[in-house]
């Protein structure tokens, strides 16, 4: 799994990109997450499951979905460059009380990584739902450079990558590519999942640490875990 972590470096939304005023921004949130892994990976991976549903964090995950989509609370629309996306009517909802356990410690989603062949194009359909782009990560020369934007969804990030057009969505559309995942105790969330997960290496956030699950413990999409935000 690639290393797609949020950076805290003070890159702004560059002019090419829409722009919301803050007083308008919708304060939008993820209400649900429907994604392909079985349940029963999950549930061997050492999250707390319940016939074909887990909580991580205050985000409700619904296990076994034909395709990997979101329900999201606060937008207008529902158009999000071809992410299956549904919308529920109104102002955000309360979330959810955190969960209080997993086995392997999840504490929270920190953020889910999107695919896009073009971070402009993203960012204008989030723009065009009241969600603010915070800021635009731009890394290496012109002809290699990873560009991400970074939006807030509730306790969530969607951290949008721009890919070549190959390994976007159909039709070049935007898709949902994976999951990172703050868990209390990286180290013994390793030693506990043994050989389906990679060793602990450092993240792009100064102080934390990062280790990949591997595809063999079939979650349907890759998940790595993070240790907690200083």
């Amino acid at each position: 799994m690639a290393q797609f972590t949020l950076s805290h470096a003070p890159f702004s939304c560059p002019d090419s990109l829409p722009a919301v005023d803050p007083a308008d921004e919708i304060k939008a949130r993820i209400a649900e997450l429907r994604l392909r892994g079985e349940p029963r990976a999950w549930a061997a991976a050492g999250f707390d499951v319940l016939g074909d549903r887990t909580l991580i964090g205050t985000v409700p995950v619904t296990l076994g979905a034909e395709l990997n989509s979101w329900v999201l609370t606060g937008p207008p629309a529902g158009d999000f460059d071809g992410l299956a996306t549904e919308v529920v009517a109104g102002p955000p909802q309360d979330a959810p009380a955190a969960a209080e356990s997993h086995q392997i410690g999840a504490v929270s989603i920190d953020h889910i990584v999107v695919f896009t062949p073009s971070l402009e194009r993203t960012t204008a359909a989030f723009e065009g739902n009241g969600i603010r782009c915070r800021r635009v990560r731009e890394v290496g020369p012109p002809e290699q450079q990873l560009r991400q934007g970074f939006f807030r969804l509730g306790e969530v990030i969607a951290e949008v990558v721009q890919v070549p057009s190959e390994q976007a969505g159909p039709g070049g559309a935007a898709r949902f590519w994976g999951l990172t995942i703050t868990v209390a105790d990286l180290e013994g969330a390793v030693a506990d999942l043994g050989p389906l997960c990679g060793t602990i290496r450092d993240a792009v956030q100064p102080g934390r640490r990062i280790a990949t699950i591997k595809r063999e413990a079939g979650l349907g999409l890759p998940v790595a875990l993070i240790t907690p935000d200083a």
